[in-house]
């Protein structure tokens, strides 16, 4: 199995450019359904250590449907399938243009939530026009054990966020496992409660937000990704739902540049035009910077105890 592994502000991604399973024809989100319950295994094996380990998200590249599209790509991290990937997104089209298949300039990448613009600015910068984004929900309150009240709102950026400024500790690298423990008790409280995205979607992204730290940056945030692992960079789909937020309350015009940071102090710009959607929706460019950082060949040894992967137990 080939793949280009690469980073974008800081958040791996793999992407397996050939050995990965077949998943037959039919619309992108009808494969990623079918990676999930046919090939969960899969997921597992190519992130997971000894190979990887929980941070990576993977990115399968497949034929799209769109004829449109220059390429179709299921994201997805060892949980399972997601839906959009901002910083997954700009490190496909920096690894596409490392193997030559990708010139700089204006191309489209069909996603499972539908397609994206990307415009490769340089070999590894490129802009993504994302999928359109919305506040489904202001104001939500939930009961968190060990914290108390949690108010935040609900909001869609190509995946279900939970965004909220009741953090358990500053947004710095030193407190990612304050972070952690907190965002994964909101999202089982979530859960439990029954608070959910449209059509009793699943929250799985749960992001804290709170002022910059640095003197360029307008808002900085703490991500966490299905499962327990964070997300280095400023993730792209929830920046996409922050800046659905900030225009649904007035606070940030169409055009107008917002630099978000992630903990580990890695940015993105980003602006909006307004959508076509209810709630203020908003169609959100994600620019940022990706490296890629090796060409590989995985191999899958029959005799080998781990070749599926070493899992951890999942912690709800």
């Amino acid at each position: 199995m080939r793949v280009i592994d690469s980073h974008t502000a800081g958040e791996p991604t793999r992407l397996i450019v050939s050995g990965g399973p077949d998943l037959g024809t039919g619309s992108l989100a009808a494969r990623a359904k079918r990676l999930f319950c046919d090939h969960r295994s899969f997921c597992a094996s190519v992130l997971l250590e000894p190979r990887g380990h929980d941070a990576v998200v993977g990115a399968l590249l497949v034929p799209p449907s769109d004829r449109t599209s220059a390429a179709g790509v299921i994201y997805f991290n060892p949980v399972g399938p997601l839906g959009m990937c901002g910083h997954a997104t700009i490190g496909t089209a920096v690894s596409l243009h490392h193997l030559g298949r990708l010139d700089l300039g204006q191309h489209r990448i069909e996603t499972p939530v539908g397609s994206v613009g990307v415009q490769l600015q340089t070999p590894t910068r490129a802009a993504v026009e994302n999928v359109e984004s919305d506040r489904h929900r202001a104001g939500v309150v939930v009961e968190v054990q060990g914290l108390g009240q949690v108010v935040g709102d609900v909001a869609w950026g190509g995946n279900w966020f939970f965004l909220t400024s009741v953090i358990p500790a500053p947004l710095t690298l030193a407190n990612v496992e304050v972070l952690t423990r907190g965002a994964v008790l909101i999202r089982k409280a979530l859960a439990d409660q029954g608070i959910t995205g449209r059509d009793g979607a699943m929250i799985d992204h749960i992001e804290f937000v709170g002022p910059p730290m640095t003197s360029v940056g307008h808002g900085r945030n703490f991500v966490l990704c299905p499962g327990t692992a964070y997300d280095r960079s400023p993730c792209g789909t929830g920046s996409a739902a922050k800046l659905a937020c900030l225009a649904a309350d007035g606070d940030l015009a169409p055009g107008v540049q917002w630099i978000q940071e992630s903990v580990i102090g890695s940015t993105y710009t980003l602006h909006y035009r307004p959508g076509r959607g209810p709630n203020a929706a908003v169609i959100a460019t994600i620019t940022g910077e990706a490296f890629v950082t090796g060409d590989t060949v995985l191999n899958f040894d029959p005799a080998d105890p781990y070749r599926a992967g070493i899992t951890p137990q999942e912690v709800q």
